[in-house]
């Protein structure tokens, strides 16, 4: 069985560039989630829940699905030291395991450049969704300069928008909205932002 890097790095991935980037994240997924009060929402690879967790008052329910056993247990502590009610957890990774848990929306964050096969995960998660349901997912926009065996080196927003439609999305927006110094491998990287509707 492949060692799941995450699991070797879950106790100490809460730095404070992390939570940073996750707070700029969650503030700018937020603005998505002005009516989704009644709604379940999935965060899928939800690390130690940096950004799930913050989207927990915006919704009925949320839903922290990530593949390393550790980084659900860090979730589970954080729920438990806030006493948070409508949040649960689900160790599972989406290109192996079948979860009988469906969502009206979807968050991906920092998540798809790890993914090899981008198109078998947008179809599980598509899958995942409630008919109208939304998938929103903020990622790297394309960088030539980071070369990298395990990781995509970000998305051009043409593409990525092909490949949701050819999965089934109705329609996609993206858009630029956040760039920094350092924030990709050790380059200078841009955050996009992609809403999709099923």
């Amino acid at each position: 069985m492949e060692e799941n890097v995450f699991e070797t790095m879950a106790r100490k991935y809460d730095s404070s560039e992390r939570i940073e980037l996750a707070n700029i994240i969650a503030t700018k997924i937020s603005e998505e989630l002005t009516q989704a009060k009644d709604k379940t929402l999935i965060d899928y690879g939800s690390g130690t829940g940096l950004v799930g967790l913050q989207m927990a008052d915006y919704v009925k329910n949320a839903i922290l699905i990530d593949s390393s056993s550790t980084m659900v247990e860090i979730i589970n502590e954080k729920v438990t030291e806030n006493n948070i009610s409508n949040v649960q957890t689900i160790v599972a990774d989406l290109t192996k395991d079948t979860i009988d848990v469906k969502a009206d929306i979807i968050i991906v964050s920092l998540v798809l450049l790890h993914i090899p096969d981008t198109k078998l995960i947008l179809e599980k998660l598509y899958a995942t969704l409630h008919a109208d349901g939304q998938l929103i997912i903020v990622d790297f926009d394309k960088n030539p300069a980071i070369s990298h065996p395990k990781v995509h080196n970000g998305f051009v927003a043409s593409e990525l928008e092909a490949l949701l439609t050819d999965v089934g999305f109705q329609s996609a927006s993206i858009q630029l909205f956040h760039s920094g110094k350092k924030l990709f491998m050790k380059q200078d990287a841009t955050l996009f932002i992609a809403v999709s509707q099923k």
